[in-house]
């Protein structure tokens, strides 16, 4: 039909309709976030059987959950200033690659993983890059829609890309 209702709060002296468009694009990315967690993380599918190996199943998981997101910020920052994007699905897939070596640092002292971190983090902003594409992605397109506002949402859209 051409045509699309959005329902915000965002006075139009912010936002102007355009950019409420193209912000709700940016939502997707929070689905994504989930279908990863979903998909790539395979939080859904449990072939576990018994109550102690599907804690440690899902304690696992949740592990890799969270040293994504919280490697995935300054990555996305890195990659971001290279005019590319972070794929989501290929950090998870490079973090669950170097598992055996997660177990073995988590147990040395702190320098020990913080160099394996920063190893691990520069290896990654090469490897986690989202393909090159023709059309512009939705955090450009809301970038150019804000205009001389883009310096305020800078962060987020850093966050976004």
């Amino acid at each position: 039909m051409a045509w699309n209702l959005f329902i915000t709060n965002v006075p139009a002296t912010v936002w102007s309709p355009k950019t409420v468009g193209i912000a709700y694009a940016l939502r997707w990315q929070v689905e994504l976030v989930f279908r990863g967690w979903k998909s790539g993380v395979h939080v859904a599918a449990l072939t576990t059987t018994t109550k102690h190996s599907t804690l440690c199943y899902l304690y696992g998981r949740m592990f890799l959950i969270l040293l994504t997101s919280a490697l995935s910020s300054p990555l996305r920052v890195t990659v971001w200033q290279h005019s590319r994007e972070l794929s989501l699905f290929k950090l998870v897939r490079h973090f669950q690659a170097s598992a055996d070596h997660w177990l073995q640092r988590l147990f040395q002292p702190p320098l020990q993983l913080t160099a394996f971190l920063t190893r691990l983090c520069v290896t990654a902003e090469r490897l986690v890059r989202k393909a090159v594409r023709k059309r512009r992605t939705s955090a450009q397109c809301l970038r150019e829609s804000l205009g001389t506002q883009g310096d305020f949402f800078e962060p987020a859209l850093a966050l976004a890309a």
